[in-house]
């Protein structure tokens, strides 16, 4: 993993399942608790504000009405002065409104003469109690809150003393404290993110080396170990892929060991029955003896080849299959083969036929001839085994942009949709009837990519199997 990669790091898989469920519940019920905070110390702070308001009110209207207001002349006339000298008007405006409903004086003296137009004025007069208001202010547009207490003269409500107070600053007070709960909320939220980042990278990190390490050994990389640091439950993972891998890789060399051991073996019986059999077959004069004998050279040769594979096999699964590269002309050692099969292919009554590249002569790549020619012996073979009943098969030649391309056709029943994507693995046979080992696709499919190039099969257009052989040109 590159440097970019980790340092970013993304919230996918088990690291979004993990989040999701433990940090979005603690999100929610701080949001719950954040939204909670807030309307309670709104309302206290309200709450608190107002009850002061409704006690001063009320004391200071109590004081007014029994022991100042004895007429209304009084009443202005006080108003007035008691206007004048109150001392908390940094705070709080003190007004004086007449039973017009205007003010007939004010601790502020400029909104002497005006009409507040608030509900607390109008319902002060009409329920003869204490009437509160928290709103915007017409006149001003400032948000205020007031109390407004009637006077009495007897019975009679002369007039209303009005306290009234600006909420600019307890707003801002208010907005403060929210931003600094929500901020401390945040903090609390992010901290809570953080450990929990931590913590699931201390899990995803490990499990996403275990995938990648079982990806390798699913992928043939067998005996792949890992470097255990951890001392739970992910490292007893660890230790049991190790183990598996180790146990696996010791499988592998055993049965590769096995193949190959069987293959020698069986190479030398074989090759005597080949030499002895063509050798019986030119004294041959009895028609039946001379069939037996072809016979057996036939099944003996196919033998060959499948000792071959499993030779080829065993050197693909322990490194040992390389390549012996020169400078080949792929066109010429393609049409040698397709030409020593025409004749092959005839007398089984299949039509092969060839087209090549004639426009221009095709450059030498660097190649080994031995290994092109068992892949082109091998797709042909193919071919006829699966695709004879077509009675056709098509082969060409071509040079594209930078590559040789090299393609082989049969009309035969083709490959089931299903069956595409394994067909070059090894030992796949699949629905297939047709004898053989299973290995030489596989085997094919390796030798062109130690060439750097593709081995493509798939179902032609009209019936039949395409095989399609790309070799890299300069």
């Amino acid at each position: 993993m590159d440097k970019d990669k980790k340092n970013h790091i993304e919230i996918t898989g088990l690291r979004k399942r993990w989040l999701v469920s433990s940090l979005g519940p603690i999100f929610v019920v701080a949001l719950l608790v954040a939204g909670t905070f807030c309307v309670v110390m709104v309302n206290y702070y309200y709450n608190m504000m107002m009850d002061g308001l409704k006690t001063r009110a009320t004391h200071a209207s109590d004081y007014f009405s029994s022991n100042v207001m004895n007429s209304y002349g009084e009443f202005y006339q006080y108003a007035n002065s008691f206007a004048a000298e109150f001392t908390e008007r940094d705070k709080l405006e003190l007004q004086f409104i007449g039973s017009t409903g205007r003010i007939l004086a004010s601790s502020y003296g400029l909104t002497a003469g005006m009409e507040p137009g608030t509900q607390d004025v109008y319902d002060v007069f009409q329920t003869k109690d204490i009437s509160p208001f928290r709103g915007v202010d017409p006149n001003t547009g400032e948000h205020i809150m007031s109390v407004c207490v009637p006077l009495f003269l007897g019975d009679q409500v002369v007039g209303a003393m009005r306290y009234v107070t600006s909420m600019d600053g307890v707003q801002r007070t208010l907005l403060i404290t929210m931003g600094v709960t929500v901020g401390l909320l945040l903090m609390i939220v992010f901290v809570v993110f953080a450990s929990n980042m931590v913590f699931i990278n201390n899990v995803v990190e490990p499990v996403a080396e275990v995938t990648e390490t079982a990806k390798r050994i699913a992928g043939g990389s067998y005996g792949t170990q890992m470097e255990n640091h951890y001392r739970d439950e992910i490292g007893q993972l660890i230790d049991a892929i190790n183990n598996m891998s180790s146990q696996i890789s010791k499988s592998e060399k055993i049965k590769s060991e096995f193949i190959s051991s069987v293959s020698h073996e069986l190479r030398t019986p074989l090759t005597a029955i080949n030499g002895w059999g063509e050798t019986l077959l030119e004294d041959a004069d009895d028609p039946q003896l001379k069939r037996g004998v072809g016979i057996i050279l036939k099944e003996s040769r196919r033998l060959t080849n499948m000792v071959e594979e499993l030779l080829d096999f065993s050197r693909m699964e322990d490194g040992r299959f390389t390549l012996r590269i020169e400078q080949v002309d792929v066109q010429a050692e393609f049409e040698d083969t397709i030409y020593t099969y025409m004749e092959l292919f005839r007398q089984e009554g299949i039509a092969l036929h060839y087209e090549g590249e004639t426009e221009e002569i095709i450059a030498e790549l660097p190649a080994d001839p031995e290994r092109l020619k068992q892949v082109f012996c091998n797709v042909l073979d193919n071919a006829a085994k699966h695709g004879g009943a077509g009675k056709r098969i098509d082969a060409s030649l071509s040079a594209g942009e930078g590559a040789v391309v090299i393609t082989v056709r049969d009309y035969g029943p083709g490959i089931p949709e299903a069956e595409l994507p394994f067909v070059k693995q090894k030992f796949y046979k699949g629905s297939s009837k047709a004898r053989g080992s299973g290995i030489g696709l596989a085997v094919c499919d390796e030798i062109i990519r130690l060439h750097e190039g593709t081995f493509t099969i798939g179902n032609a257009e009209g019936g039949g199997c395409v095989v399609t052989i790309t070799l890299p040109a300069e």
